[in-house]
């Protein structure tokens, strides 16, 4: 699929895409968003980035502070291991 986008040059500026391959900074948005979005696993966020491993995609997505392991699903977590406890 491809898709074409028009950037005002200022805006452009000021989005640091004269620096950088501005179809690929927006492909990497996109795609970063759908992962943080849950419509993207990280193994389709890997293909699409061409990042070459877990471990890599891991530390990219530290260096952007976002979270793979969201608050949510550590509540969740909790709840089921106090579930599976014995009464005390």
């Amino acid at each position: 699929m491809q898709v074409t986008v028009e950037v005002p040059e200022e805006l452009g500026a000021a989005l640091n895409l004269t620096d950088r391959n501005p179809a690929g900074a927006a492909l990497e948005a996109m795609a970063l968003e759908a992962f943080r979005e849950r419509k993207l696993t990280g193994y389709q966020l890997r293909a699409l980035l061409g990042i070459p491993t877990r471990f890599d995609l891991w530390e990219s997505l530290k260096e952007r502070r976002i979270e793979t392991y969201p608050v949510e699903d550590l509540e969740h977590d909790v709840a089921v291991m106090k579930a599976l406890l014995p009464p005390a």
